[in-house]
């Protein structure tokens, strides 16, 4: 049988982007609002539409929904 790890705070930016693109629904506030300020740091190379869901992710992380973290989370490993 396949054990079950219960989720745990993500301690790198690696382990971040992998858990949003896995299981967004899994991630905190404050993984989201984390992974936000990256997308944002970096945001040169996001689009607008990406930068407008980062900006919302810093202010209201709870607010967002999984199909926008995924999207950080794809923008956060295209960095790499």
């Amino acid at each position: 049988m396949k054990e079950h790890r219960v989720p745990h705070a993500a301690g790198s930016i690696h382990d971040l982007v992998r858990k949003a693109t896995h299981s967004p629904d899994l991630l905190t506030p404050a993984e989201r609002a984390r992974l936000s300020e990256h997308v944002l740091k970096g945001g040169e190379h996001a689009t607008e539409e990406e930068q407008a869901i980062a900006r919302k992710g810093t202010v209201e992380p709870e607010n967002m929904n999984a199909a926008e973290i995924q999207l950080l989370g794809r923008r956060a490993a295209a960095k790499k």
